[in-house]
C-alpha cells in the first residue's frame, strides 16, 4: 500500500510539474481604473496571455499597488504598496490570489529586476554604446551628406533615412516627414520610398532598443519589424508606427505614443500604450491613460484592461514558463 501511495504521489507531482511547464503565459498588471468622483486605486490583475482575466489579486484601498514582478519560478509575485506620507511597503502574493503577506525586505530578484528591453527614441546615457555610424553604402540622396542607413539582422533589407532639403515636410518632425526614406531589398536590389508604402503617414525617429542603441529591428519568430516615432502636435503629442518589412506596410500602434516591448522567442510583442483624453465613464471628464497591450504577427491586439475603461498602467510582469527569459517586466519606477 505504501508503494502504491508513493507511486501515486510521485505521479501527481510529475503531472503537476508538467502541467505548469506547458501552461499558458500569465501577465500581472497594476491597473488604476479612474473614477468620476473620489480616489481611484491601483490594484493587481492577473491575465492569461490570450487576454482572459483570471482574477483580481489585490483590492486594498489604503494605497496604490505598483510594480508587480513575477519570481523567476513564477510561483510568487512581489509588488510595492505606496501609501500617503511617502510610506512604501513590500508585499507578496501567489498567482492564485493566496498567501498575501507583507514583507520586511524585498527578495534580491525583485530588487535586481528592471524593465525588460523596449524600443524608444530617447537617447541612452553616454556610458552606453554609441550610435552606429552611417553606412558608406547609403544611396545617393538630395541631402548634401550621405544619409544614415541600417541593415536588418539577416542582411535582407536596408533602411536609408534620406531627406530632401527642398521638401518642407522633411524639415520638421511631423506628418509627411520621411516620405523619401528608402526601404531597400538587398536580395532583389529594388527600392521603395516610404511614401509609397501602404499605411505611411510619417516617419521621423528610427527607434532603438533602450539597452542596446545599435538594435533597430525586431526579428523574432515570424516578426520582421522596425519602429518609427513621429511628432503630431502639442495636443496629441507623439505617435509610433511599426514598419512590417514582410508586407511591407506601416501599422500605427496608437493614436498617441506606444513603446514596443519584445517577447523573445514569440511572434508577438507588448506595448505600453498611451491614449490621451480618454472619457472617464459616468462623467464629462477626460484623462491621459496608459494600457498594456499585446500584438501578434498579424497585428491583432489584446488590451489587458476592461473595455472602454479610463485606466493607467502602474507596471506589469509576464511569466512565460517555456521561454527565455521566463519573466518579462515593465516597471513604472525609473530603472
Amino acid at each position: 500500500m505504501r508503494t502504491t501511495l508513493g507511486a501515486l504521489i510521485i505521479s501527481v507531482s510529475l503531472l503537476s510539474s508538467a502541467a505548469r511547464a506547458s501552461a499558458d503565459s500569465e501577465i500581472v498588471v497594476a491597473i488604476r481604473y479612474l473614477r468620476a468622483e473620489g480616489t481611484s486605486h491601483s490594484h493587481l490583475y492577473l491575465y492569461r496571455e490570450d487576454g482572459r482575466l483570471l482574477r483580481q489579486l489585490t483590492n486594498d484601498n489604503s494605497g496604490q499597488d505598483v510594480d508587480p514582478v513575477f519570481a523567476p519560478t513564477g510561483d510568487t509575485i512581489v509588488f510595492r504598496r505606496e501609501k500617503p506620507n511617502n510610506i512604501r511597503e513590500l508585499w507578496s502574493i501567489q498567482p492564485r490570489g493566496t498567501a498575501l503577506k507583507k514583507l520586511d525586505a524585498a527578495p534580491n530578484w525583485y530588487e535586481q529586476a528592471k524593465s525588460s528591453p523596449y524600443f524608444t527614441n530617447i537617447e541612452p546615457e553616454k556610458s552606453e554604446s554609441p550610435a552606429p555610424a552611417a553606412s558608406p553604402e547609403a544611396t545617393a540622396s538630395p541631402s548634401a551628406t550621405p544619409p544614415p542607413s541600417y541593415k536588418s539582422p539577416d542582411d535582407s533589407v536596408e533602411l536609408v533615412l534620406r531627406e530632401d532639403p527642398t521638401d518642407e515636410d522633411d524639415q520638421i518632425d511631423g506628418p509627411g516627414h520621411g516620405k523619401h526614406f528608402l526601404l531597400r531589398n538587398l536580395k532583389s536590389g529594388t527600392e521603395t520610398e516610404f511614401g509609397k508604402i501602404p499605411g505611411f503617414y510619417g516617419a521621423y525617429d528610427l527607434l532603438h532598443d533602450k539597452q542596446d542603441q545599435g538594435r533597430h529591428f525586431l526579428f523574432d519568430g515570424s516578426l520582421r519589424l522596425a519602429f518609427f516615432g513621429l511628432h503630431l502636435d502639442s495636443t496629441a503629442g507623439d505617435t509610433s508606427f511599426a514598419l512590417d518589412l514582410s508586407g511591407p506596410r506601416f501599422v500605427r500602434l496608437s493614436p498617441n505614443w506606444a513603446a514596443p516591448i519584445p517577447l523573445p522567442g514569440e511572434s508577438a510583442f507588448l506595448t505600453l500604450t498611451e491614449n490621451r483624453y480618454v472619457p472617464i465613464p459616468g462623467s464629462s471628464k477626460t484623462a491621459n491613460c496608459s494600457y498594456l497591450e499585446r500584438w501578434d504577427e498579424k497585428f491583432r491586439t489584446i488590451r489587458y484592461a476592461r473595455e472602454k475603461s479610463a485606466a493607467r498602467c502602474y507596471g506589469a510582469s509576464m511569466y512565460r514558463p517555456d521561454k527565455n527569459p521566463a519573466v518579462v517586466t515593465l516597471r513604472r519606477s525609473a530603472d
